[in-house]
């Protein structure tokens, strides 16, 4: 199994700082706009983000956190006993911005089924999509995220695998054939 590190944790860091400062060019003080990460992955990248933006805006930002297991529309496709992970979002997002954050984009359907799930919530003004890694060229769903972290074109067999350490520097993304 051949693996190749496309991030660091370096540069990792560069790009959160980068996409905090773009949402905060779009979003000024966040006070109609939250964030949610989606489990059970892009929490990890979802809470660096808010952390690292309420440091440099001073401020706290609603966050939360939406498992879509029951929403996706392989649900009973899959075999085996599926394990949802935990919702936190004890508030309401109606008419507010919500961002999505994820740290893949592969076919859409997570984000398809997050769209699903957020309206039990309420009707948002808007909702747009953060995520770590673009797998460009693999949608079977229309969906585009409007924060990159970084774009990369892989073949179907190719894996993409974000890991998160405790430490800054144990976090790196690894391109794995397998």
């Amino acid at each position: 199994m051949e693996k190749k590190i496309i991030l660091n944790s370096k540069e990792i860091r560069i790009i959160i700082d980068r996409l905090c400062y773009q949402l905060i060019e779009n979003h000024n003080d966040f006070l109609k706009t939250i964030i949610i990460g989606l489990q059970p992955r892009g929490i990890y990248l979802a809470e660096k983000i808010v952390k690292n933006l309420e440091i440099i805006i001073g401020q706290k930002i609603k966050y939360g956190e939406l498992d879509t297991t029951f929403f996706r529309d392989d649900f009973r496709r899959r075999k085996g006993m599926l394990t949802p992970h935990e919702t936190n979002i004890d508030f309401s997002i109606e008419k507010l911005n919500v961002i999505i954050v994820d740290d893949v984009l592969y076919t859409g359907r997570t984000i398809r089924s997050a769209l699903d799930a957020l309206g039990s919530f309420g009707r948002a003004n808007s909702v747009e999509l953060l995520t770590l890694i673009n797998r460009r060229f693999s949608r079977e769903i229309p969906i585009e995220p409007k924060y990159i972290g970084k774009s990369i074109d892989v073949f179907e067999n190719e894996h993409v695998i974000v890991n998160w350490g405790k430490e800054k520097n144990e976090n790196n993304v690894i391109l794995s054939n397998n």
